[in-house]
């Protein structure tokens, strides 16, 4: 059954600014955030160790930290680039 909105299954930091990124219709991204933390509750995320608190926020479906700063799934899903899924052998 489809979903009716895009929400966000799984996060994890790969280093850096960069994120791999895991949503309810299945799609995965490689998201690299390093030029879009402008604005005042991204800015402390500049501070990799901060930026790598990243979790899912359950009752939300989106990408968030600590601070209260937060992505839409949509907007990670467009600046992401694509990850071919793992093949299981």
């Amino acid at each position: 059954m489809p979903y009716p909105f895009l929400h966000v299954v799984s996060v994890e930091h790969l280093g850096g600014y960069r994120l791999a990124v895991s949503f309810t219709d299945g799609t995965e991204r490689e998201v690299d955030l390093s030029g879009e933390l402008d604005g005042e509750v991204f800015a402390p995320l500049r501070d990799e160790s901060a930026f790598a608190e990243v979790y899912v926020d359950a009752e939300t479906g989106t990408v968030a930290w600590p601070n209260g700063a937060d992505l839409a799934p949509e907007f990670l899903r467009d600046v992401g680039r694509e990850v071919a899924p793992a093949v299981t052998r």
